[in-house]
């Protein structure tokens, strides 16, 4: 009968660990066999827990002998190699989030700008392979210093702004709507209308310095919403924004040092932590609250709308960030 042997108690703690918090399924199920076959589970038993053969159970039983923790991961050149690197699918996810409603639009962007092609269920596997939990580790990290940045905005020694870009269409946010019995409330929506790009800097003192783009947003556009914005710095201010590839390209980081003698520092968050980023909360009063329907009617009412609560805001719209 096979055992695995001579393991400390310090790589049973790791095995542990690994099988608790690996974000890959099988590299989980090898570090709990290892685990268990240490602690003296038979091959039988780990065929039965696993529900596989006597041979894959040796199989993992000789990458563990062979490479230790490195036999617990999939060796590189396993497989067909994949079509869109992590750039392309962290791209074509900023594509969907500026135009939710057109995919055309964003398989156009994909052809154009990486020389592939892609259909919308392509699209939406994508999408779902970018879901995922931030690092523990990291997004408590992150926490920690983001309370840190939030005390000393209180204490007066820093601006904390909140950066992201958002979009709005003649496609209505309405979660829902009153209306009399009998008398459905109609209205014509465009599923092609432009879309109206906004790049925001709030604070949680309801101070908002927001650039309406009507087009693409990508680096140069967010660089340039930076570069005025800086006029405005009077005191340190950190910037925090998400790791998308808006925020992430050569021509950003470029520009970072250049920044930081402004006064003005980035601070990225976690990924998959957007509940982190304050903006997103104006962002939803903005759909789903403070838009009325009759904005919807046109292009130029509801560009007129958007504007509006732009100026408007921190004197009749305010956020009361608790």
């Amino acid at each position: 009968m096979r055992f695995i042997q001579d393991v400390s108690q310090e790589t049973l703690h790791m095995l542990q660990r690994i099988y608790k918090s690996s974000h890959h399924y099988r590299t989980r199920q090898r570090a709990h066999c290892i685990f268990l076959s240490a602690r003296g589970y038979t091959t039988t038993k780990l065929q039965e827990i696993f529900q596989v053969d006597r041979i894959t159970i040796y199989h993992w039983f000789n990458a563990w002998e062979s490479r230790r923790l490195c036999g617990l991961y999939e060796r590189k050149g396993r497989g067909r190699s994949p079509k869109f690197t992590q750039e392309h699918k962290e791209q074509i996810r900023q594509w969907v989030k500026l135009y939710p409603k057109n995919m055309n639009k964003v398989i156009a962007f994909i052809q154009k700008e990486f020389d592939l092609s892609a259909s919308k269920s392509t699209i939406k596997r994508i999408l779902k392979s970018l879901k995922g939990e931030p690092d523990p580790e990291e997004y408590q990290q992150k926490k920690d210093t983001l309370a840190i940045y939030r005390q000393q905005e209180e204490d007066g020694e820093i601006d904390l702004r909140y950066c992201d870009v958002s979009g709005f269409c003649l496609v209505p946010y309405i979660p829902y709507a009153w209306q009399e019995k009998g008398h459905p409330l109609l209205l014509a929506t465009d599923a092609h209308s432009k879309r109206l790009n906004v790049v925001g800097f709030l604070n949680r003192q309801n101070d908002l310095q927001a650039y309406t783009i009507e087009g693409k947003v990508d680096s140069e556009v967010i660089i340039a919403c930076i570069d005025d914005f800086c006029q405005y710095v009077h005191k340190k201010t950190v910037i925090v924004m998400d790791q998308s590839s808006l925020h992430t390209s050569k021509e950003f980081t470029a520009k970072i040092a250049e920044w930081q003698d402004k006064n003005l520092e980035i601070f990225y968050l976690p990924p998959y932590s957007p509940e982190l980023n304050l903006i997103e909360i104006l962002w939803r009063f903005m759909k789903y609250e403070w838009i009325e329907l009759w904005a919807y009617k046109s292009w130029m009412h509801l560009v007129e709308y958007v504007e509006n609560i732009l100026k408007k805001f921190g004197i009749e719209y305010k956020i009361n960030f608790s």
